[in-house]
């Protein structure tokens, strides 16, 4: 299967440039990235399975979401540059590590190669607590998740994905597998490839962030030695949303 995919941009000079986002987003959560790489490329953003309006799958482990995007990139040419996010950084950086020739250049926002120690199934808990009944406005959904979730920016990053013409209204997410995998979402694959990819690539991390400190950038750069590094003053693990202008332009500069 597919995933759901919006293009945006008509250059076909270039490569098409694909972008993958992380748990709990969608295409759209990457959509300052998408306008500013449009302006002179063919730009994919994706809704990863069991996310937005892509397919619900009960395998969601990074070969899988792999494969996903290896499919899209046999279908645009073969080729192409890819940018992903948290998630999709990892589902990225496993893509590279099996086919390394569909890639040209990687570009990482906040994660590495790595076994995280946190979790995000209270996020789950919180979505699958609140009472969506009757709900017709995203502002009373928000207020009926402000009792589980008291971060509003949290709450806003969650909503995007509150499908409101439903009846009655529903997560697009398929909480049920993401739950049943948070232990290996968070965590990186003991059976993952042990080799490099050589290609140019480009880690962009919040420097308040505690993704990418030392052990992780280490872990980045053993499966990818010609890896370079840059940290946003001020951002944390949300780069693209805490420092979007100055974000966009080092990934349109990296890709070229």
């Amino acid at each position: 299967m597919m995933l759901n995919m919006t293009v945006t941009g008509e250059d076909s000079t270039q490569l098409p440039v694909i972008l993958a986002h992380g748990l709990f987003g969608s295409g759209k959560n990457l959509g300052g990235l998408a306008r500013r790489l449009s302006q002179t490329r063919r730009v994919i953003s994706v809704d990863m399975r069991n996310h937005g309006d892509s397919f619900h799958d009960p395998d969601h482990s990074y070969p899988a979401l792999a494969e996903d995007l290896a499919r899209i990139i046999k279908a645009e040419g073969g080729i192409a540059d890819v940018v992903g996010h948290s998630m999709g950084g990892k589902s990225a950086m496993m893509l590279a590590l099996n086919h390394p020739e569909l890639l040209r250049k990687l570009c990482v926002l906040d994660i590495a190669p790595y076994a995280y120690s946190h979790t995000q199934t209270p996020l789950i808990d919180a979505m699958e607590a609140v009472d969506l009944g009757g709900i017709k406005l995203r502002s009373a959904a928000d207020a009926r998740l402000a009792e589980f979730v008291p971060e509003a920016g949290v709450r806003a990053f969650l909503l995007q994905s509150l499908d409101l013409k439903s009846d009655p209204p529903r997560w697009k997410f398929n909480l049920a597998t993401l739950r049943e995998q948070m232990p290996s979402l968070v965590g990186w694959p003991s059976d993952a490839p042990k080799g490099t990819f050589s290609g140019p690539v480009l880690l962009l991390a919040g420097a308040t962030s505690d993704y990418s400190g030392e052990p992780q950038v280490e872990a980045l750069r053993a499966h990818f030695p010609q890896a370079k590094v840059r940290f946003f003053a001020g951002a944390g693990h949300w780069l693209h949303a805490d420092r979007p202008a100055e974000v966009a332009e080092s990934v349109a500069e990296f890709l070229g």
